[in-house]
């Protein structure tokens, strides 16, 4: 029989579960189990129009399977953590121990492995769905000095003015803001950040650092945030405490 997504874009106070699932069979029997079981269900057969799914509708859990046709669900994972922390329960055939810490590790929330019962299933959802009530379900503030970016809004400000940032521009920081202090490479923001592994202009990275200052007000030449190490990368750090006529104190 088959199960059409939940309409209404979706039943309000019903947790809105999205089904990455290839097998039609599999992902119906999903499908029609969630709903039996109060869920509103959306889904997809393949890993990239998931992740589009994810974005835009912003489901309350997704349920993944590795073994997609176009992504590996691993990567989808990956990519998927790069901008959301939605809850993740892996759902999958592959049994190896191995495997199932990588998909942990990578932010998976949860790992079932096929074949298991709609019961269980239920009460890995609802045990997830907990834990993120928990924690209010928003992923953190992060704060360096005056620089303050909420994660959930994707809103960044400075000194608490608001900074208008290109969605890359607030990934590249965020990317920096997680490691306050320490010196990352070109070649890592390049491969985190836009997703190049295997190489990359560091021209790219440059000019976004760029816009980046200009929009913390600073440059490279008086940084504030944004410092940059010879030969090996750049770290964010918080600014040296200020005097009141405005000369920066402590060491340089």
């Amino acid at each position: 029989m088959y199960v059409e997504p939940t309409p209404a874009r979706y039943r309000r106070g019903m947790p809105h579960i999205l089904v990455l699932e290839d097998d039609p069979q599999v992902r119906q029997a999903l499908l029609r189990a969630l709903a039996e079981r109060g869920y509103a269900t959306s889904s997809a057969g393949a890993g990239l129009p998931g992740l589009r799914e994810a974005l835009h509708d912003r489901p309350d859990l997704v349920l993944l399977d590795l073994g997609l046709p176009d992504v590996d669900g691993r990567e989808v994972l990956r990519m998927l953590r790069a901008v959301s922390r939605v809850p993740v329960i892996v759902a999958t055939a592959r049994d190896d121990e191995a495997e199932i810490v990588r998909a942990l590790d990578a932010g998976a929330d949860d790992y079932l492995v096929k074949p298991f019962g709609a019961a269980q299933l239920d009460a890995r959802i609802r045990a997830v769905l907990r834990r993120a009530a928990d924690t209010g379900g928003r992923p953190p503030v992060l704060r360096v000095g005056g620089l303050v970016l909420d994660i959930a809004a994707r809103t960044a400000t400075v000194d608490g003015r608001a900074m208008e940032l290109t969605p890359r521009e607030f990934d590249l920081l965020r990317y920096l803001a997680e490691r306050p202090g320490q010196v990352v490479s070109k070649r890592e923001l390049l491969a985190e950040v836009w997703r190049q592994p295997y190489g990359g202009a560091d021209k790219t990275v440059d000019v976004h650092l760029s816009w980046l200052r200009r929009k913390l007000g600073e440059t490279a030449q008086a940084p504030r945030y944004l410092h940059t190490v010879r030969g090996v990368g750049v770290r964010l750090t918080a600014p040296a405490t200020e005097d009141p006529t405005g000369s920066p104190g402590g060491a340089t």
